[in-house]
């Protein structure tokens, strides 16, 4: 038996046991059809929210970890803990090396927030010098580089930072260079100083 002869019968039985008839056929697909298209806007108008927060996941940087008004504050916070350092301490040296300024270049040739070298940069995957988010992923890579060389001592991690980690190591601990050590005393200064003022906590 057809479907359409099922409905049929069961119409007729309904109309002889005095049911209400339910609506012709063409008009229950037509309820069906706005239910669905009902649904189906509805899962739409939801997919967009879905969308929005998977797509902000990788691009958003979080919250700042900093003092309020810390340049790149946030972008300095999620770089340090990417790599297990001290967002105070990657503040204290994005200031020294650049004054938060993204397009700071040296005569050097050390380019953007944390003053990568060319060839540093390329070794640390940065293909974007001037990109803020790389160039501080970078910096703060480099920096948790010297911490382990170095045993986690911030002060020789900071020296092979700026002179290089062959200097610290000919000379056993900070290099006699006059800028290295006003270096490393001025960023774990600026450290200090963010640390006091945000109350970041020290993951080193």
């Amino acid at each position: 038996m057809s479907v359409d002869a099922v409905l049929a019968r069961v119409s007729q039985l309904q109309q002889l046991m005095g049911v209400t008839v339910p609506q012709p056929q063409g008009a229950a697909s037509s309820t069906f059809a706005t239910q669905l298209a009902s649904a189906t806007t509805q899962t739409a108008g939801a997919a967009p929210a879905v969308t929005t927060a998977t797509a902000s996941g990788p691009l958003s940087t979080g919250a700042s970890e900093l003092p309020p008004g810390t340049p790149f504050g946030a972008e300095i916070t999620a770089a340090a803990k990417k790599h297990g350092i001290d967002p105070a301490l990657l503040a204290g040296l994005v200031k020294q090396e650049s004054n938060f300024d993204p397009n700071a270049g040296s005569p050097a040739g050390a380019r953007g927030l944390a003053q990568l070298m060319p060839a540093t940069a390329a070794g640390l995957g940065v293909t974007d010098v001037l990109d803020p988010v790389q160039n501080l992923d970078g910096g703060a890579k480099y920096l948790r580089q010297q911490l382990d060389a170095f045993g986690g001592d911030v002060t020789r991690a900071l020296a092979a930072y700026n002179a290089g980690p062959g200097a610290v190591q000919r000379y056993g601990g900070v290099p006699p260079y006059a800028e290295t050590q006003n270096y490393v005393r001025i960023v774990q200064a600026n450290a200090a100083r963010y640390r006091a003022a945000g109350s970041t906590p020290s993951t080193l």
